[in-house]
């Protein structure tokens, strides 16, 4: 058990995982009460939103796509009645556009299957996304714009032509761009 987890009063380990996929659903639950969560399990919304509304878990593990409708409908009703939940969506069909979603909807984090139990303890337990930290000196606009410009105009093995229609941009402005010094 994590010692983060060991941490929380036992009410506070309570962990809904929704998947309509059983033998997943089912191996993860027991690794899950494993790891020291109190498991209980959901095949679709429809459950999902059933229980919530009896007893709102301070954890869940949702997957996307169910066979009776969208987990971000979960989270965000899980969100209305305890805004403290963590919740981490899981889909086999990961792209930014759903990842995006999920964080709007009210997910903590977001994971593409296959996941396996500990990046998924992770995700659940960790108290905020992490972020970078900033840059004492960050590259300015023009000096980011500049480096993409010098990186394209490598791949295109300094063909100039090629580089601006791959830009997007006027040759004669590339030209003119590549004339100046390079920005601070």
């Amino acid at each position: 058990m994590s010692t983060e987890l060991s941490s929380l009063p036992e009410h506070e380990r309570s962990l809904l995982i929704v998947d309509d996929n059983e033998p997943f659903r089912t191996r993860l639950a027991r690794a899950m009460e494993a790891r020291g969560f109190a498991v209980e399990s959901a095949i679709g919304v429809r459950q999902a939103i059933e229980y919530i509304g009896t007893q709102a878990p301070a954890f869940a593990l949702v997957d996307m796509r169910l066979d009776d409708g969208n987990g971000l409908e979960i989270v965000q009703f899980l969100k209305s009645i305890r805004p403290d939940a963590r919740a981490v969506i899981l889909s086999g069909y990961g792209n930014i556009a759903s990842a995006v979603r999920s964080i709007k909807a009210g997910a903590a984090n977001y994971l593409s299957k296959p996941a396996d139990a500990d990046e998924i303890e992770q995700a659940l337990l960790s108290s905020q996304i992490e972020r970078p930290e900033l840059p004492e000196n960050p590259m300015s606009a023009d000096r980011v714009r500049w480096e993409h410009i010098q990186r394209v105009k490598s791949l295109c093995d300094d063909n100039i032509s090629e580089t601006a229609r791959r830009l997007g941009m006027h040759r004669r402005t590339l030209q003119r761009i590549l004339a100046k010094h390079s920005p601070q």
